[in-house]
């Protein structure tokens, strides 16, 4: 049976304001505390059982004196907090400068040149609420044909459209253009495709949503893949690696999706990595200021993970994360700085082995190339395997 490593990124789930966190205005944040405080109580009897109690103080979820599972946390090196740079970070590319933010919006230049190549004016170039921003705006767009541009404290520029007014398809390549444009001084970590429909006072967004980031340089997957091995990207992974090193890829419309996908790729045989990004936390929930929402999203994945341990194999690992914070019971709906637990469970692994806070998210990415036999002492981090390994 061939050795597989499961890592799932459950975006925005933090457990506390790292110890930087003074410099983002993050001090006082802690998504999983606070959302399980608001909702009086977290119920996550699965991840309770792998040592999630053990980390943190959270309502609900009492520490268990026989962990299941290996348990920890990580703090970022990189600087920032974003999708981007905890992802990377995971795989050893740590950020010594952070990707470029925008808070008084985009350089004239740069609008200009865009307009210019994409051959229509646009809307917007303010840092604005996805959602705000095309109740705002949206009227205006359908009388015109200009997309909307808008920021927020991160580093993405996104590209709002209404698919009936400027196609999907059209849409990317607009956003292939601004990536483009996005490139110095300018390069931002993701230029985002926001395809809405609808009518005033009615838009929604849709699930094609697409990610156009900048090119990763040398990082841990390609050393997976460069052994024979598979990585195989579930959500975002592959938009966020721009299509780097990964083996195959299975877009998913939400966390539901996305788990089913999980499981069903599990019954193939193959070696090496899946890597799953489970984005509704951070962006249905976290950036709305919905703690009722996030809870629910948390509850639900973890009834589904019995699903997941049938569907593992007796080589199976899964290692369970998150990329940074998004505290949605703060005034700002923007990410959080904060530190993100880890869970790791599989029968070659150690019940209640404590890895500690880990230095680096990179440690992270060591240790799954570890486990798969994979040498990548070239890259940031330090594997924790010794310490998990049953």
């Amino acid at each position: 049976m061939s050795k597989r490593a499961i890592l799932l990124v459950l975006d925005s789930v933090g457990i506390g304001a790292a110890e930087d966190s003074c410099i983002y205005g993050d001090e006082a944040c802690n998504t999983l505390k606070h959302t399980a405080e608001a909702v009086g109580g977290l119920k996550v009897p699965h991840m309770q059982a792998l040592g999630l109690g053990c980390l943190e103080a959270l309502p609900g979820v009492e520490p268990t004196s026989q962990p299941k599972g290996a348990y920890g946390k990580m703090a970022e090196r990189s600087k920032g907090k974003d999708t981007t740079t905890g992802h990377w970070e995971m795989m050893g590319i740590v950020l010594e400068q952070p990707f470029p933010t925008y808070p008084h919006g985009f350089p004239r230049d740069v609008i200009q040149e865009l307009e210019k190549r994409i051959g229509r004016s646009t809307l917007g170039n303010v840092v604005a609420s996805g959602t705000e921003i095309i109740a705002q705006l949206g009227q205006k767009h359908l009388e015109t044909g200009f997309p909307i541009i808008y920021t927020s404290v991160d580093s993405v520029f996104q590209m709002a459209a209404h698919e009936e007014i400027i196609p999907v398809a059209e849409l990317y390549r607009m956003c292939q253009i601004a990536r483009e444009i996005l490139q110095g001084p300018n390069a931002v970590g993701r230029v985002i495709a926001r395809p809405f429909t609808g009518s005033p006072g009615s838009f929604v967004r849709t699930p094609r949503r697409h990610d156009f980031s900048l090119q990763p340089g040398p990082n841990i997957l390609d050393s997976i893949v460069a052994s024979g091995q598979k990585v195989i990207g579930v959500g975002k992974i592959k938009d966020i690696f721009a299509g780097r090193s990964i083996t195959e890829s299975y877009p998913i419309e939400n966390n539901r999706d996305g788990m089913q996908k999980i499981v069903a790729i599990l019954q193939g045989e193959f070696a090496g990595m899946v890597f799953a990004n489970l984005i509704d936390f951070d962006m249905l929930y976290g950036h709305r200021n919905d703690v009722q929402g996030y809870a629910a999203a948390l509850e639900e994945f973890d009834r589904w993970l019995p699903e997941l341990y049938a569907a593992m194999g007796p080589e199976d690992v899964v290692f369970i994360s998150a990329d940074h914070g998004c505290d949605p019971t703060t005034c700002g709906t923007d990410h959080t700085r904060e530190q993100v637990p880890v869970l790791v469970y599989g029968e070659n692994i150690a019940a209640g082995a404590a890895i500690g806070t880990r230095s680096s998210f990179a440690d992270l990415g060591q240790t799954v190339a570890d486990y798969l036999g994979v040498e990548t002492k070239m890259y940031a981090g330090q594997s924790f395997l010794d310490l998990i390994r049953r």
